[in-house]
């Protein structure tokens, strides 16, 4: 499924997403991004407080054929909201990075909320998840790889990178790993629990999505 929020997202990004996950829900606001010619909405879904922003009306959604569900709490992001009311094996989001700085450090904290919920987020160049426990994935050689702690975790096992993470306590205001390398084949890290983003480039997606579908 891919669910389109109110920020920043590029017709590439959006079509690149479909293409992989051919469901479209919108996040609240993101009913008024633009999608491929021939695909619409199913839903859209969190509060409605941003449609109106986009120059829309649930009414006139409705009356369309899109459904709407609306979530009136006020604890949660409309990330999160969409994340918790849908049922869907994996999630590629466009629309949540790139944008307001407070917005996206949220995104990413919801990432890490759902986890181990294969959640994906593309924008602005690159791909961003929740590492689980241990995740793999093939990598060309010299392709960049970051992991940011998002709470303290520590490296189990690293495999197919060049500065190695084994060992490594990562914490928020202390060590971080941005900027490794891929050095060809596969790439593998594990952490001793969740809490890091894996960020990649954005050319990786499909790989991605691939490796959470196997």
């Amino acid at each position: 499924m891919t669910l389109v929020g109110a920020g920043p997202a590029a017709a590439a990004d959006i079509a690149a997403a479909l293409a992989l996950a051919p469901v479209a829900i919108a996040a609240d606001g993101g009913a008024g991004q633009a999608l491929p010619d021939g695909v619409r909405f199913e839903a859209v879904i969190g509060d409605l407080d941003s449609i109106g922003e986009a120059g829309l009306e649930a009414g006139a959604l409705r009356a369309t054929g899109i459904a709407v569900h609306t979530v009136t709490e006020q604890d949660t992001t409309d990330l999160e909201k969409c994340l918790y009311s849908i049922d869907a094996p994996l999630v590629v989001g466009v629309g949540f990075l790139g944008g307001r700085l407070d917005h996206e450090l949220a995104a990413l904290s919801a990432l890490l909320r759902f986890a181990p919920r294969p959640v994906v987020l593309v924008g602005r160049g690159e791909v961003c998840l929740a590492v689980p426990v241990e995740f793999a994935i093939d990598l060309e050689a010299g392709t960049r790889v970051s992991l940011f702690p998002l709470l303290p975790v520590v490296g189990t096992r690293s495999a197919g990178l060049r500065w190695s993470i084994e060992g490594v306590a990562m914490a928020p205001g202390a060590r971080i790993g941005t900027s490794n390398v891929a050095l060809g084949g596969e790439m593998r890290v594990a952490f001793d629990r969740p809490g890091a983003i894996l960020i990649l480039p954005d050319f990786t997606l499909r790989k991605v999505v691939e490796q959470f579908a196997s």
